[in-house]
């Protein structure tokens, strides 16, 4: 448990009704957000309630925070941050490098999200509303380097496809010369063979 007695975790099938509670409370589309419970995380007391929700849509590389909801907005203060912790975590070990959210409270600019450069929307992806309301962005990870990186890795594993593919090739072309080598081999020990054996049958005897 966090000293502060709150404690994130993700969303279950047994917090749905809790969940429901909160998402009408705000006006979210209930019905829409049903379907993506498992995109949620939970803030619960002491006491196991659910007293805050936070949504992390991950597409790619990119992470969309969406439908914050707390039961109590009093409660915003200490829950934000565990929230926004647990939601870092969760981009750390999805490989998200850029986070974007919808959401107004200055607890995010004060954490770094800031309106995107025309050079950053082109990153955004087309399955979320770009035209909707204003958008905030922060950047996780430099995400040229990480594709440069993706590049170089890509053609490192295809130089070595094509090198596996060579050797392979080259181990069946020396197998096929070995195997004519023994077969060579075999004939010619059989062929001596015979002539010793035919010789030694045609050998006369000198008499005693």
């Amino acid at each position: 448990m966090n000293p502060s007695g709150y404690r994130v975790r993700r969303a279950t099938l047994d917090d749905i009704g809790p969940l429901r509670a909160l998402w009408e409370a705000m006006r979210f589309p209930v019905a829409t957000l049903e379907k993506r419970l498992t995109e949620f995380q939970v803030a619960e007391d002491s006491e196991g309630k659910i007293v805050g929700a936070l949504g992390f849509q991950i597409t790619g590389r990119q992470g969309r925070i969406h439908s914050e909801s707390f039961n109590d907005f009093s409660l915003a203060e200490p829950l934000r941050p565990l929230l926004f912790s647990r939601l870092q975590g969760l981009a750390t070990n999805h490989g998200v490098v850029r986070m974007w959210t919808q959401e107004s409270a200055p607890f995010w600019t004060h954490n770094g999200f800031q309106r995107p450069a025309a050079s950053v929307m082109e990153r955004f992806p087309a399955e979320w509303d770009r035209a909707s309301a204003e958008w905030l962005t922060l950047q996780l990870k430099d995400e040229e380097a990480i594709t440069s990186l993706e590049k170089e890795f890509a053609m490192f594993m295809e130089s070595e496809k094509q090198r596996s593919a060579r050797t392979l090739d080259q181990a069946r072309t020396v197998k096929k010369v070995v195997t004519w080598l023994v077969f060579l081999v075999a004939m010619a020990i059989f062929a001596a063979a015979a002539y010793v054996f035919f010789t030694r049958r045609g050998v006369v005897l000198p008499p005693p």
